[in-house]
């Protein structure tokens, strides 16, 4: 179950990356990020709902992190991600994924900082 909750961590680093560097390039090419970008969107929203069961898993089978590691793991970035659904809505209506673009950029340091913070690093 730790390999699977490391490498699916990697992956949500990675997608968010991925996010945040589609809609860089979505914004200087002027372009719509086409229906892919919300696919990885999705992706990345589920891969973070399965790795909070996993992680939960991990606890109850005695596991246990420092607090940050659930912090920068999860709680962060499911705010972050609430806030980019919000804005989407309301505030960027005419270019939805601008939101998206820019949780990726915050998401991708604050799921980095969790998962070196799991492996024992920083």
């Amino acid at each position: 179950m730790r390999v699977i909750h490391l490498w699916l961590g990697v992956s949500i680093v990675v997608g968010f990356g991925l996010l945040f560097l589609w809609g860089l390039a979505t914004w200087l090419l002027r372009r719509g990020p086409g229906r892919a970008y919300w696919w990885l969107l999705t992706f990345v929203q589920v891969s973070l709902l399965v790795q909070l069961v996993g992680g939960l898993v991990l606890i109850v089978s005695g596991g246990r992190m420092p607090w940050l590691h659930y912090v920068y793991g999860i709680w962060f970035p499911a705010l972050v991600l609430i806030v980019a659904h919000w804005l989407a809505r309301e505030a960027f209506a005419d270019r939805p994924w601008a939101p998206f673009a820019l949780a990726g950029f915050f998401s991708l340091g604050l799921t980095l900082r969790a998962l070196l913070t799991g492996l024992g690093i920083g």
